[in-house]
């Protein structure tokens, strides 16, 4: 046998196997890549210091609607803002009778959960830590099943323009809020 045909064949018997060990290209949605700026929403805990008025200094939860519930001033939408957007706006009501120049400083006591569900250990609703990826969200999670695809998920996140899912690398970074499904893989 020469070797031209020995490569032939050789390349033939491979065909088949090609689909196993081909990989996926990784679709990831144009949303999830922009690093916008933390958006405060239902489940994040609030430290909120008003400058000099320590009974309204404290830890507070936004609420379904949006909303957190402070003394004096009542309920505050905070939900779609940032840290500073949330300041503002507790300024703003506390200006209106009750403070003449209320100083306010507002930050994340505590993120939303995230959310991991398919082929891990356990699925459910987790804490969410600070620098995460999709990797150590699964390990959180008691790891991934015998079946479970170890290179791509898909991660559902809630952005200003709405809700965006895209499949992403193993890698990526998980934001609070994210809802990551692992895949079975096929072989």
């Amino acid at each position: 046998m020469n070797r031209r045909h020995a490569l032939g064949l050789l390349a033939a018997a491979a065909l088949p196997l090609g689909g196993c060990f081909r990989q996926r290209p990784v679709v990831i949605a144009a949303d999830l890549r922009g690093q916008e700026a933390y958006s405060l929403a239902t489940g994040d805990k609030l430290r909120i210091i008003v400058f000099g008025q320590d009974s309204l200094s404290n830890i507070y939860q936004i609420d379904a609607s949006g909303r957190i519930a402070m003394p004096l001033i009542g309920p505050v939408q905070v939900g779609g803002l940032g840290t500073a957007g949330a300041a503002a706006a507790i300024e703003a009501k506390l200006k209106g009778g009750f403070i003449r120049e209320p100083k306010v400083t507002v930050e994340v006591d505590a993120y939303r959960p995230f959310f991991i569900l398919g082929e891990v250990t356990t699925s459910g609703q987790f804490p969410y830590v600070n620098g995460m990826t999709v990797q150590t969200a699964v390990a959180i999670a008691g790891g991934f099943t015998p079946r479970a695809d170890r290179d791509i998920a898909e991660l559902t996140r809630r952005t200003v323009r709405g809700v965006v899912i895209g499949e992403v690398p193993i890698t990526y970074p998980v934001r609070p809020g994210d809802t990551i499904v692992i895949k079975e893989r096929w072989f």
